[in-house]
């Protein structure tokens, strides 16, 4: 057996024995994980300042910087969310539905583990430590492969949580980080059938559609997010600000970050909310008949021409395309040539145009008067995600503990026998 396999092996084994643990102890498992990140964070930042030092030198962008950078608040941020999770009901063994046969046999749908989960991330600490905690709880072995970019951390972070499984009922191997090799360990990993139940890729689009296009292996797409926040003509102007704000600058290099503003022209608040926008920083990447609408308001922020490429762009920085529409079906036009399915917004007080663009948008996440960040497992209460889906089989939208399960059906009777 090759390296990776060995691994694999130990952890389908230790996931047979993660199967018969009990509730409290896998919530205990992932609270000692929780203690011991806040208990060990001075060398989980040693290691990650080493990985950010080699980045900066290395000439990464800002964007990729933020997503590298861990620092005392954000572990907080990612021991309480273990937490969360150790506090959620486990979903193992649900029953999702049941009934009897005529001939007397009871039928039940009941909820598993998928098994061995493979993930495959670009530099993000943090979902280190999110995928390993919801795959635990949900009764799942995880290899996690993250980028080299960030492997003095993801090295530092798997050896805690190894640790703080090592002391109690779950065993460590169902965590198992792999390091090292370059691509060819990457390729190897995409074609481990037999050995690894799912891949989960999680990063941006090259990453994505090479683990989509070249695994041997069953494969839960996340996508990337080409986001938009549409604003209607009866929109309210401080409300649209506001939410147009959040979405593109509180933190714009995450996927369910807004990359495209649309505006209906007879909206009255056009120079308003692009003034919030300028005011975070970010530079507008409009159309003639925006640019013409914004000088004529004395408009001073950044506004660059756009074109058809920055419609398509997933900027994960502080820039937009902007353009207005005539009405919401054009807007809905727009968002169905561009969107990747993530996260779509529609600000309004007409309730009717809501439900109009609630109804025709095909993403995972549909927003009215709310920001595109809140797409995020933390937020709809999942403790964390392992990733968004964008793809509808098997799961859409954050990934949490009952999209990390598949199910088997249960028949029990008394002797029955197919005539």
């Amino acid at each position: 057996m090759t390296e990776l396999q060995q691994i694999a092996v130990a952890a389908r084994e230790a996931q047979r024995t993660l199967a018969l643990c009990s509730d409290a102890e896998k919530s205990d498992a992932l609270i000692r994980v929780a203690d011991a990140l806040i208990a060990r964070r001075g060398e989980i930042l040693a290691a990650n300042a080493e990985d950010v030092a080699a980045a900066e030198s290395s000439g990464t962008n800002a964007a990729m910087l933020d997503r590298l950078r861990l620092d005392e608040r954000r572990i907080a941020d990612i021991a309480e969310g273990a937490r969360q999770v150790a506090a959620l009901p486990d979903p193992v063994g649900d029953v999702i539905e049941e009934f009897d046969r005529p001939n007397g046999l009871h039928i039940s749908k009941v909820r598993v583990p998928l098994g061995v989960i493979g993930m495959i991330y670009e530099a993000r600490p943090n979902v280190t430590v999110d995928s390993a905690v919801l795959a635990l709880r949900s009764g799942n072995a995880i290899l996690l492969r993250g980028s080299s970019s960030a492997e003095r951390s993801n090295r530092a972070i798997c050896a805690v949580m190894r640790d703080a499984l090592a002391a109690g009922a779950v065993p460590a191997d169902a965590v198992q980080g792999v390091f090292g090799g370059g691509h060819e360990r990457v390729t190897e990993l995409m074609g481990m059938r037999g050995f690894v139940d799912v891949l989960i890729p999680r990063g941006g689009d090259r990453l994505i559609s090479s683990v989509v296009e070249n695994s041997k292996i069953p494969v839960i797409e996340t996508g990337v997010g080409n986001c938009h926040v549409y604003i209607d003509k009866s929109a309210d102007a401080e409300m649209a600000a506001r939410i147009a704000v959040n979405a593109k600058a509180q933190r714009p290099a995450v996927c369910n970050a807004a990359e495209t503003i649309l505006f209906h022209r007879e909206f009255p608040g056009i120079a308003r909310v692009c003034e919030a926008l300028a005011g975070a920083g970010v530079t507008l990447h409009a159309t003639g008949e925006l640019a013409s609408i914004l000088t004529a308001a004395g408009f001073a922020g950044a506004v660059v021409e756009a074109d058809e490429v920055d419609f398509e762009t997933e900027y994960k920085s502080l820039d937009i395309a902007a353009a207005t529409v005539g009405s919401t079906d054009e807007a809905i036009a727009h968002i169905r040539r561009y969107s990747t399915g993530h996260t779509e917004c529609i600000v309004t007080e007409d309730e009717s145009e809501a439900e109009k663009f609630i109804a025709s948008i095909d993403a995972a996440v549909v927003d009215h008067n709310a920001s595109t960040r809140f797409t995020d497992g933390f937020e709809f209460g999942f403790g964390a995600e392992i990733g968004i889906s964008t793809q509808k089989l098997h799961a859409r939208g954050p990934l949490g503990l009952r999209e990390l399960c598949s199910f088997k059906f249960v028949v029990r009777g008394n002797g029955q026998i197919r005539g």
